[in-house]
């Protein structure tokens, strides 16, 4: 599958560095994206009478 050892580890850094971009970019948009809360305007019960 290899030849070196060292085209494994750079295959190795490569995902590594992939994984790492991924997790970075799914915290970013965590970020931009607003929070729930538990009881938002939308969320309240309405009192039917």
């Amino acid at each position: 599958m290899f030849v070196t050892d060292s085209e494994f580890f750079l295959t190795l850094h490569r995902t590594h560095a992939t994984d790492l971009r991924a997790e970075a970019a799914r915290e970013r948009l965590a970020r931009t994206l607003p929070r729930r809360s538990a009881r938002g305007w939308l969320t309240r019960r309405r009192v039917r009478g």
